[in-house]
């Protein structure tokens, strides 16, 4: 419930500001961070940064953490890297934004939550304190995928922030969108809802938000929120 109002608080900002309300997209590239990863991502509902030794870095500015990250030994091109890695995870991401992951034959949709800093993994060998909760919504065949999430994919950066047009609902069909249209027919569907059905959605997902189930209150709030634009 505490993320749901979170969310809600910030597109009401966003509104307030006259901004774009519009989520994110980032790619995460396993292969920087270990493909043993994957499952403890997916059983476990988070992602991670890497670079362990700085300790906590909410409410740290692209300086602080450049700052934190030389005092624990980085060093040239790799302090560079880091810098530019912590600060997207830190402070560019937001709750209800989108991350992508993928192995060598699925891929896979999550909706993030906040930053945290986990010191029960802040080891010096250990790549995973600096997370983000994620709730994982939707996975499909790597080949599948449309060429604007393969793209995104195949950059060499860690994280990597999707720069072209993202739909204002239903993610997880613009993922799997064969034309590759950079977003421009993005969640489209050739199926025809009449208003009777579209009012019968409504009402279930409004019944859904007293739900007991935290998860099904997020979805549908997201969902309503969403259709609402």
């Amino acid at each position: 419930m505490k993320r749901m109002v979170s969310m809600l608080r910030r597109l009401r900002q966003l509104c307030l500001e006259g901004k774009d309300t519009e989520m994110s997209l980032y790619g995460v590239k396993l292969e920087e961070l270990g493909s043993g990863l994957l499952k403890s991502f997916l059983e476990d509902n988070y992602i991670c940064a890497g670079y362990p030794g700085t300790g906590d870095l909410e409410k740290h500015s692209r300086e602080e953490i450049s700052s934190k990250l030389a005092a624990a030994g980085y060093r040239g091109r790799e302090l560079e890297g880091a810098t530019h890695t912590l600060d997207i995870f830190v402070n560019a991401m937001q709750d209800g934004d989108y991350v992508l992951i993928a192995d060598e034959e699925w891929v896979y949709l999550g909706d993030l939550g906040d930053y945290f800093y986990d010191t029960r993994h802040s080891g010096p060998e250990d790549s995973t304190a600096h997370r983000r909760g994620v709730t994982w919504l939707k996975s499909l065949p790597l080949a599948a995928v449309n060429p604007a999430v393969t793209e995104l994919l195949a950059s060499e950066s860690r994280i990597t922030a999707y720069s072209g047009v993202l739909p204002a609902a239903r993610m997880d069909l613009w993922l799997g969108n064969q034309a590759g249209d950079g977003g421009s027919n993005a969640g489209a569907c050739s199926v025809q809802v009449d208003e009777a059905t579209v009012a019968h959605a409504l009402d279930v997902l409004k019944a859904a938000l007293h739900s007991t189930d935290v998860e099904r209150q997020e979805r549908a709030a997201v969902a309503i929120l969403q259709f609402a634009r």
